[in-house]
């Protein structure tokens, strides 16, 4: 950790690096505004010195920030350093994001240490496909699906992170090589991506099925010695199914799990877009489906294989060709000779007819290329307040419905977000949901005093509220460890998660020294600890008047609440 604190923007304290990638390093910080652990994610200073990027990776940031879901790790804020120690100067600002901190360990290190067991596979896939049903729900395409985007937290959950930076960074990069270089790996590339190409939802199924392919079977489905090799063959490559690199101390069920997943893997990771799943959602459906149901035969595998990625020459040479011109690499050599002539100038031909067709089609069917007369398109309203998005909902004809809902980082009565999501296309008077925050949620103290220690820390995790320190005090009337007091007044409402101290009985009292003491004196003295006293006498001693405590039952010091202690004195003459 560096000596010398380090603070961003004025209120992010930089700690420990705790991560590092291609294109950022990542810290561990504190956010003194408001009192809170954070990540600190600070991109590359090569990727600062692009303007063009900025702009775009705070677009994109900004986008990101609007997406609350249990499966992607928060961004909280996004901007820009120009401390020399992040490695940039006022006129070269080094782009950071602010995003929730996470604990638990990436996917990457956990399919380092093997296959996974199916069973865990499934679940840490489904989350990532729960994550993206979100964001495509939200119009964000992640484009950057790998075991390093991805957190297992200490309780098995899974977190995707990177919304939204890696369109920032291809955007950014001309060629296959400079965006691989970026980011990292091409091996979970969409063959679209590898193409250069325009890409959608469906290029993150593909990653998403690429991710599962490795959790079962420990490797990648396509290695090469350069990204672009790597990237050829998600083109033109047919992948074997994972339960064929099964380890041999497989069981037999767990091969059988398994090959009930192939079918489901190889339609992800289909060549064609129109041939993978069509959403996140039946990606998820087919997986739990899997799960129950029957494996397919060696037929019905090839049948599908044979459908998925059947032979196409000439859909190999032109993306050779097309990878060639999108990338500066040299090694990558041709795996199979190309097509005659003669069908290529065909497969032309038929291709423009079929496009001329389709555009006689389009025009005689939509003359005007607009949205039907009754389409209606939901606004953005994410962050505004809910009277202003009614405003604008009525204005578009739409109707609204509100559900009030906590969230510590959206102001009260601002919308969280809306279903269906902004952009979406609905028909005059059909409903949006706006979800409104109510700020932070709320606890009340329940009743603390009187209760053991135990039950008030019981009560208090009931109430959504934390334990903070115990301390103990003296108290003639109160046995061990019951509670006198608390931090927070019972009945008082405060923030879920707020911590409550409390104050216990020590169970003891300080007994004096009462020799020499009247006896009267020494039994009042003991009443108001809350001991009880038990005159003794003692006739070998020459007696006083009045009577005085000549020695105790009990040295002075703590004694347990309501002991007994003897009084001893003289009555001797």
């Amino acid at each position: 950790m560096s000596t010398t604190t380090r603070i961003m923007a004025g209120r992010y304290r930089v700690d420990d690096l705790i991560g590092r990638g291609g294109m950022a390093h990542v810290h561990r910080g504190y956010d003194l505004t408001l009192g809170r652990d954070i990540a600190i994610k600070i991109l590359d200073r090569e990727l600062a010195r692009d303007t063009a990027f900025r702009t775009r990776f705070r677009m994109e940031a900004q986008a990101a920030s609007r997406m609350s879901h249990p499966s992607i790790v928060r961004v909280f804020d996004a901007g820009e350093d120009s401390s020399a120690e992040a490695g940039g100067t006022a006129a070269e600002p080094v782009p950071f994001i602010i995003m929730e901190l996470v604990h638990g360990e990436l996917l990457k290190d956990v399919i380092a240490r093997g296959a996974l067991r199916t069973v865990d596979a499934v679940r840490y896939a489904d989350g990532i496909l729960e994550a993206l049903e979100y964001s495509h729900r939200a119009g964000v395409v992640h484009r950057d699906i790998k075991p390093g985007n991805v957190m297992i937290t200490s309780s098995g959950a899974v977190k995707v992170m990177d919304f939204g930076i890696a369109r920032a960074v291809s955007d950014s990069s001309s060629t296959v090589a400079e965006t691989t270089q970026i980011i990292g790996t091409a091996a979970y590339f969409s063959p679209e991506q590898a193409k250069g190409e325009q890409v959608d939802a469906r290029a993150d199924l593909y990653s998403a099925g690429v991710v599962l392919y490795e959790m079962l079977t420990g490797r990648q489905p396509f290695r090469g010695e350069s990204p672009v090799a790597v990237a050829y063959q998600h083109v033109s490559e047919t992948p074997r199914p994972p339960s064929e690199l099964h380890d041999e101390d497989h069981d037999e069920k767990e091969l059988e799990r398994i090959r009930a997943i192939d079918p489901i893997v190889l339609r992800a990771m289909a060549k064609d877009p129109f041939q993978r799943f069509a959403d996140a959602v039946s990606f998820r459906t087919a997986l739990d489906d899997a799960v129950t149901g029957t494996v397919p035969t060696k037929k019905q595998l090839s049948s599908l294989t044979s459908e998925l990625y059947g032979p196409n020459p000439r859909h190999a040479q032109e993306t050779a060709r097309t990878l060639r011109q999108l990338s500066s690499d040299t090694t990558m050599t041709r795996t199979q000779s190309g097509p005659p002539v003669a069908w290529i100038w065909a497969g032309v031909a038929l291709l423009a007819v079929l496009l001329v067709s389709v555009l006689i089609w389009v025009l005689a069917m939509r003359p005007d290329g607009g949205l039907p007369s009754s389409a209606r398109i939901v606004p953005h309203l994410v962050g505004q307040t809910y009277d202003s998005a009614i405003v604008q909902l009525k204005k578009a004809d739409l109707r609204a419905i509100r559900i009030d809902q906590a969230d510590a980082d959206i102001a009260v009565g601002s919308v969280i977000s809306t279903d269906p999501a902004a952009g979406t296309q609905l028909e005059k008077g059909q409903s949006v949901t706006l979800y409104v925050s109510t700020g932070a949620a709320k606890s009340t103290v329940p009743p603390l005093t009187g209760l053991t220690q135990a039950a008030a820390k019981d009560a208090l995790i009931k109430a959504g509220l934390q334990l903070g320190s115990v301390s103990q005090k003296n108290d003639p009337h109160t046995q061990h460890d019951i509670v006198l007091s608390s931090s927070v007044a019972s009945g008082t409402e405060v923030p879920s998660g707020t911590t409550v101290d409390l104050v216990v009985a020590s169970g003891v009292v300080t007994l004096n020294d009462l020799t020499g003491w009247t006896l009267d004196q020494a039994t009042a003295a003991l009443q108001q600890a809350g001991l009880t006293a038990n005159p003794v006498a003692k006739p070998d001693c020459k007696g006083t008047d009045p009577k005085t405590v000549a020695a105790m039952s009990a040295p002075p010091g703590d004694v347990p609440v309501g002991s007994t202690i003897d009084l001893t004195y003289c009555t001797g003459k």
